[in-house]
C-alpha cells in the first residue's frame, strides 16, 4: 500500500491536490501520467534552451509548472513559473539564473513520486478511444497527459472524449469530423508546434464558432492572454488547476448553447 506520509514528509501539498483531483486514486493515476511524460518534457526543455528557442522553452516550463501544481509540488511550480516568464521575455540570462534549481526540483519531485508509487508498474498508456455512436463528443486539446487523461476520466460515461496533443492534431481532427457529433472543444493555449491561438484563428476563418462551442483551459492567467482569448467568440476561460466540478460546469454551459 502506498504511504502518503512519503509525500507529506517531503513537503507535498497533498490536501491541495485532493481539492483539485478529488481522491487518491486519481492522484495516483496522475502520478503515473507525470512519470511517463517527464523525461520527454525535460528533453524538450533542454533542447529548446540549447537552441535559444525561448518561446518553446516557456511552453515546456509552463507545462512542468502545471504538473507540479496538480501534484502539490509548490516549490517546483514557483521556480518553473519563473522560467516560464524568462522564456516569454526572451531573457536567456534570467532563464539561466534559476534553470539548475528547476532541474533539481524536478529531480526531487521524480524521486519522491517514485518512492511513493513503489512497485506500481509505470508504462506508456495508449490513448485509444472506442467511440459510442449514440454519444456526443468532446475534443480536448492539450499537450499534457495529465490534463487529457483527467478530463477523459471525468466524462468516461457521458461523452466520447477525443484528444489532440497540440493545435496541429486538433485541426487535423476538425478537418475530418462530423460537426453534428461534436458537442464542444476544450482548448489549451500554450502548446508547441501549433498553439491554441492558431486553432482559434482556424475556427474563425472557417466560421465554426456558431457550430462548435469553444472554451479555453489554461494555466496562463495574465491579463493580456485572457483579454486576447476573449477577442474570439469563445464561451469561457477555465484556469488551471481546475477540478472535476469546474470542468463539468463549463462543458454543461457549452452543451446548453448548442442545443
Amino acid at each position: 500500500m502506498k504511504d502518503v506520509n512519503i509525500l507529506i514528509e517531503n513537503g507535498v501539498d497533498v490536501n491541495g491536490s485532493l481539492e483539485v483531483l478529488g481522491d487518491m486514486e486519481t492522484y495516483d493515476e496522475t502520478v503515473i501520467d507525470f512519470l511517463n511524460e517527464i523525461d520527454s518534457k525535460l528533453n524538450n526543455l533542454k533542447e529548446s534552451k540549447g537552441n535559444n528557442d525561448l518561446a518553446n522553452f516557456a511552453i515546456y516550463a509552463h507545462s512542468i509548472k502545471s504538473d507540479a501544481r496538480y501534484l502539490g509540488f509548490t516549490k517546483l511550480a514557483e521556480v518553473a513559473y519563473e522560467e516560464e516568464l524568462a522564456g516569454k521575455e526572451n531573457n536567456l540570462s534570467r532563464a539561466d539564473a534559476s534553470y539548475e534549481e528547476m532541474l533539481n526540483q524536478v529531480n526531487l519531485m521524480v524521486s519522491t513520486l517514485k518512492r511513493y508509487i513503489g512497485n506500481t508498474t509505470i508504462q506508456d498508456v495508449k490513448e485509444e478511444v472506442t467511440l459510442n455512436p449514440n454519444s456526443k463528443t468532446i475534443l480536448v486539446v492539450d499537450d499534457s497527459d495529465i490534463i487529457r487523461n483527467f478530463i477523459s476520466k471525468i466524462f468516461n460515461n457521458t461523452y466520447n472524449v477525443v484528444v489532440a496533443h497540440d493545435g496541429r492534431e486538433a485541426i487535423d481532427i476538425l478537418n475530418t469530423t462530423t460537426f453534428d457529433s461534436l458537442a464542444c472543444i476544450l482548448l489549451d493555449l500554450n502548446m508547441p508546434n501549433v498553439n491554441g491561438f492558431e486553432v482559434l484563428d482556424y475556427l474563425d476563418v472557417n466560421n465554426l464558432y456558431n457550430i462548435i462551442p469553444v472554451s479555453i483551459i489554461t494555466g496562463d492567467d495574465s491579463k493580456d492572454t485572457v483579454e486576447r482569448a476573449f477577442t474570439y467568440p469563445i464561451v469561457d476561460v477555465l484556469q488551471k488547476p481546475f477540478n472535476e466540478n469546474n470542468v463539468k460546469d463549463i462543458v454543461d454551459k457549452m452543451v446548453s448553447l448548442k442545443r
